[in-house]
């Protein structure tokens, strides 16, 4: 049980207005757990939904490589709520193959489901993760596969997941009924 229950309908109207903006236009399922536990500071919860839709939406990160690198974070994290949200609804739009997905949680950067760059890109995500830095070889290897901007851009979204699964799994946040269950390793 999360230690803060998110909010729950019927919403004051500011509230609903505030869910509104985080969920795309006509999707008729609840606004998600996370976004009804943050509307409990609503002046933190407007200033990370512009970084998190900027990220999300208007990012320069090929959206199949931004989802890779969600998805290796939060399992790095352990946050199986906020991996299980991308892996059901994200993953799938982008292209990533069940056998990628899982292959997030399993942790072989080697997985022969990778491409030289995706390989790249997951041993970054890695050593951020492990040393909160990237290595020159590990650099190198990214640079030979995205421009300065996309390379900036990557250690935000990073962190920024970083950030989610340390409230997720801070606030011991249940899984979406219909996200994607969690590999067991």
């Amino acid at each position: 049980m999360a230690r803060i229950a998110p909010l729950t309908p019927p919403y004051e109207a500011d509230v609903e207005k505030a869910l509104l903006k985080w969920m795309p236009p006509g999707v008729a399922q609840e606004p998600l757990a996370l976004f009804r536990l943050l509307q409990h500071h609503p002046e933190l919860a407007s200033r990370m939904r512009v970084l998190g839709a900027g990220l999300l939406a208007h990012g320069e990160l090929p959206a199949l490589d931004r989802e890779i690198v969600i998805a290796r974070v939060t399992a790095r994290c352990g946050c199986r709520y906020e991996w299980g949200v991308h892996a059901a609804v994200f993953a799938p739009v982008v292209g990533l193959t069940p056998e990628q997905v899982e292959a997030t949680v399993s942790g072989d950067p080697a997985h022969p489901a990778w491409s030289v760059r995706h390989r790249a890109l997951i041993a970054a995500v890695d050593e951020l993760h492990d040393t909160a830095t990237v290595s020159g070889d590990a650099w190198a290897a990214l640079a030979g596969h995205y421009p300065e901007t996309q390379l900036l851009e990557l250690l935000v979204l990073a962190g920024w997941y970083r950030t989610i699964a340390y409230v997720a799994n801070g606030i011991g946040l249940e899984e979406e009924p219909w996200a994607a269950p969690y590999p067991d390793r």
